[in-house]
């Protein structure tokens, strides 16, 4: 892998980076950009762009650095070839080869972010109060989700639990938004015989939505990230209809154009059902609130 390659990753502006996995800043000031972290959930913004720098720090954390380990934040690793693939597939453009003379200015993979990690069943907890509060009822995340037990540099913590189709998870809880790597999407196949519509959704907390509105016809698909849309279509292929429900965000069109360009006629943009909204479980969420 040539250094010139990696230079050229790093040169990629956080703020495109960040804005292509569909995260906007909340405000400027200066030469420093503030977002809400964009791989845990907060509602007041700590996380900081310096446009001058190329560097982010998230004050929730503690934690900062380049793009490289931006990037490990999102897929919950520390391998920096799992970093430089994942800000190729995102940035869109070719991951480079490595070549294994030329190596030696890589920074040493640090520790697996997560140990021990354990799934074992959902019960009700402060987990499902956290997901009541988006509006995902127990009955609907208890039968797709698990609890995941794991441990970060020597701590236990637990979070809800959403497998994907490589044995990795996508985590949550009120304080912590991440992924137990390898980071791929995830297929909840409907019961029955094979189904001619799959459902698309961006996260599974707009998949665990569609289920609570009964809107899951068919097969579902959660892309887990937009970066993930070219993995996806290893599975599209074979269905009739392919029903859309990204989020109405740029990332969220984005995606949607490129599902058009391939599979054309096939795809149909669901998101009129939440125009107003961010995504379906902003939907919910209001929807929920006008019914109390």
């Amino acid at each position: 892998m040539e250094r010139t390659e990696i230079d050229a990753m790093r040169q990629i502006p956080l703020a495109d980076f960040l804005a292509r996995l569909g995260h906007e800043p909340i405000r400027r000031s200066g030469n420093e950009l503030w977002y809400r972290a964009p791989y845990r959930n907060e509602r007041t913004p700590s996380f900081r762009v310096n446009v001058k720098k190329q560097l982010w720090y998230d004050f929730g954390t503690g934690r900062g650095g380049d793009i490289f380990t931006l990037a490990g934040e999102f897929i919950g690793s520390g391998d920096f070839m799992e970093q430089v693939k994942f800000i190729a597939e995102t940035a869109n453009i070719p991951m480079p080869v490595p070549e294994v003379s030329k190596l030696t200015f890589q920074p040493k993979p640090s520790e697996p972010a997560f140990e021990g990690v354990e799934a074992v069943p959902l019960f009700r907890s402060p987990l499902t109060d956290y997901l009541a509060e988006r509006g995902i009822p127990y009955a609907v995340a208890s039968r797709y989700c698990c609890r995941l037990n794991y441990g970060v540099r020597g701590k236990r913590y637990f979070a809800v639990g959403f497998p994907n189709v490589a044995g990795g998870y996508e985590i949550r809880s009120r304080f912590f938004k991440g992924c137990v790597p390898p980071k791929d999407v995830s297929l909840v196949k409907a019961k029955g015989s094979p189904a001619d519509v799959c459902s698309i959704f961006e996260g599974f907390m707009d998949f665990l939505s569609a289920a609570t509105l009964g809107l899951e016809t068919g097969d579902c698909l959660v892309l887990n990230s937009v970066a993930n849309v070219e993995k996806a279509m290893r599975y599209l292929n074979g269905y009739g209809r392919i029903d859309c429900y990204l989020d109405r965000d740029e990332a969220g069109r984005r995606t949607l154009a490129i599902l058009q360009e391939y599979y054309g006629r096939r795809v149909c943009d669901r998101s009129a059902l939440y125009d107003g909204c961010k995504d379906l479980n902003e939907h919910l969420q209001l929807t929920t609130k006008k019914e109390q």
